[in-house]
């Protein structure tokens, strides 16, 4: 559909886990895979209690931006790697600001279908 670059936030058709049918939803592009692969992080709308994640607000996008009503969280980690054809729609553009904030609690590359490693523990949302 399109290249994509590190900081898009994109809608995309993806499943947050094995059990979970995938399901259109906004995504943050945080780095390139393969030719015609991007790695991605979830955004919901719910803080998982059992992961890191990191609030995203309006104030967030230098463009674009989400139908928010109230903060959304992006699930730092849950890092997938989707095709280009999975790509639904551009939503906007992060900050440099916001997306250095992700890219500090998201590995920079991850082999295809390896969970990130942390380092030390993450901050929770809740």
């Amino acid at each position: 559909m399109g290249e994509y670059s590190r900081g898009d936030v994109l809608l995309a058709s993806v499943a947050l886990d094995a059990r979970s049918p995938p399901k259109a939803r906004p995504v943050v592009v945080t780095g390139a895979g393969e030719p015609g692969w991007i790695r991605v992080c979830p955004v919901s709308s719910k803080a998982p209690s059992d992961a890191p994640c990191l609030p995203l607000a309006l104030d967030d996008f230098a463009s674009g931006g989400l139908d928010l009503f109230s903060e959304s969280y992006v699930m730092t980690s849950r890092v997938l790697t989707i095709r280009n054809s999975e790509v639904i729609g551009r939503r906007g553009r992060l900050t440099p600001e916001a997306l250095a904030g992700i890219a500090g609690n998201v590995p920079s590359a991850l082999p295809a279908g390896e969970r990130p490693v942390r380092k030390k523990p993450g901050r929770h949302c809740r």
